[in-house]
């Protein structure tokens, strides 16, 4: 028998709603786009005229209560998180919610106990869980750090006079975020919207990352910051593994802006960019696989794909936008960050026919370990994970 697609009423309809979760839930075959909450009117008219809203409100708890919605895209600020949560659990609908959870750790709790209390599915939006590449560097490295494959070619300079180490084989992985902070929207920086800044609304999805590889408990943080833009974190785990995060505010969009490194047992899994996954040490894993990017203007430059094709669409873009004073078209060939996978994926999880995408207890700790890391660059110490 064939599963009817889920009707979604999307709450909050800003320009993240607008650019990824409303097409994605108008477009795929698994879901309907039945109603748009928001207080701007130009945002509601968008929902219905460009993207086929079927209905259109101001109303967000007449949508959560509607019988005829399956499920809730939550994609508001963080100051209108909890009580729809609250509703949304009591009414039993499953829900999709942007990171992070909330700006304090309080609510995040309260978030966290709302939510394993009603046994409501709940998805958090570290939609790079569901990126194609993403998943194939994990599964990759998580095969590699549980069951490992011997390197045959590996220097062994010791042999059996090698001294044996309790550290041997132990997991690191890198992370590096380079951002261009001209591009942010103004309430990045309003301490009334965003109190602790990019080191808590952008962190939670690379400590996610960090925490999803690693497959550990993080025990102990400690971080350095300058400002809003530059920000240095290592996180240590229970298991003896240690993530490193470099994320800068003073990059450009000329080069790729997410790389991942992990480290261990003999082996190296890079995913660049989430557009080309490279891995060493594994004689089974593919030296070198590419993927296909997102809204590709210029498909006849840099066929070859992976981060070369990728440096040379970017290239043509940017001479592009430079020619035609357009910044906007600059954006090309985007990486597969797994929006899209993720909204599908979490309707699989709510029909039973798929795992739990992003949990809530995981989003508390990726959001745990970020606090962490304010608390850390705030004292100047290191902070463990119990204090949080």
């Amino acid at each position: 028998m064939l599963q009817e697609p889920l009707k979604f009423a999307v709450i909050g309809c800003g320009a993240l709603a607008r650019g990824q979760h409303i097409p994605n839930i108008a477009k795929s075959s698994k879901t309907v786009l039945h109603t748009c909450c928001d207080l701007s009117d130009e945002a509601l008219k968008e929902c219905k005229e460009v993207h086929g809203a079927r209905h259109i409100s101001k109303d967000w708890e007449a949508a959560v209560k509607n019988p005829d919605i399956d499920a809730i895209c939550l994609a508001t600020t963080e100051k209108l998180r909890l009580p729809v949560i609250k509703l949304a659990a009591e009414y039993g609908k499953p829900m999709y919610v942007e990171k992070p959870l909330a700006t304090s750790l309080e609510e995040v709790y309260e978030i966290q106990k709302v939510v394993n209390e009603s046994g409501i599915p709940f998805c958090v939006g570290h939609n790079r869980r569901c990126s194609p590449a993403m998943i194939d560097a994990q599964r990759i490295f998580r095969q590699q750090m549980d069951h490992p494959e011997k390197c045959l070619w590996r220097w062994d300079r010791e042999g059996d006079d090698r001294p044996a180490r309790d550290d041997n084989g132990v997991p690191s992985f890198s992370c590096r975020i380079n951002d261009d902070w001209f591009s942010w929207k103004s309430w990045v920086f309003d301490k009334t919207q965003a109190p602790h800044g990019p080191m808590l609304f952008e962190m939670t999805h690379f400590t996610d990352i960090c925490n999803w590889f690693l497959n550990n408990d993080p025990v102990e943080v400690v971080a350095m910051e300058t400002g809003m833009l530059n920000h240095a974190i290592i996180v240590k785990y229970s298991g003896g593994a240690v993530a490193t995060l470099n994320l800068t505010g003073n990059g450009t969009f000329g080069y790729p802006k997410e790389l991942y490194e992990a480290f261990g047992n003999g082996s190296a899994v890079v995913c660049d960019h989430m557009c080309e996954v490279r891995t060493a040490g594994i004689a089974s894993a593919p030296a070198k696989t590419t993927y296909p990017f997102l809204k590709d203007r210029h498909p006849d430059v840099g066929t070859q794909g992976g981060i070369s094709g990728w440096l040379e669409k970017k290239a043509a873009a940017c001479k592009e936008a430079a020619e035609t004073g357009d910044q906007t078209l600059q954006m090309t060939a985007e990486p597969d960050k797994g929006h899209a996978h993720a909204m599908d994926n979490f309707v699989d999880e709510i029909l039973g026919n798929g795992p739990v995408v992003c949990g809530v207890d995981s989003s508390v700790m990726a959001t745990r370990v970020a606090f962490a890391a304010i608390k850390s660059a705030k004292e100047g110490r290191i902070v463990k994970m119990s204090e949080i």
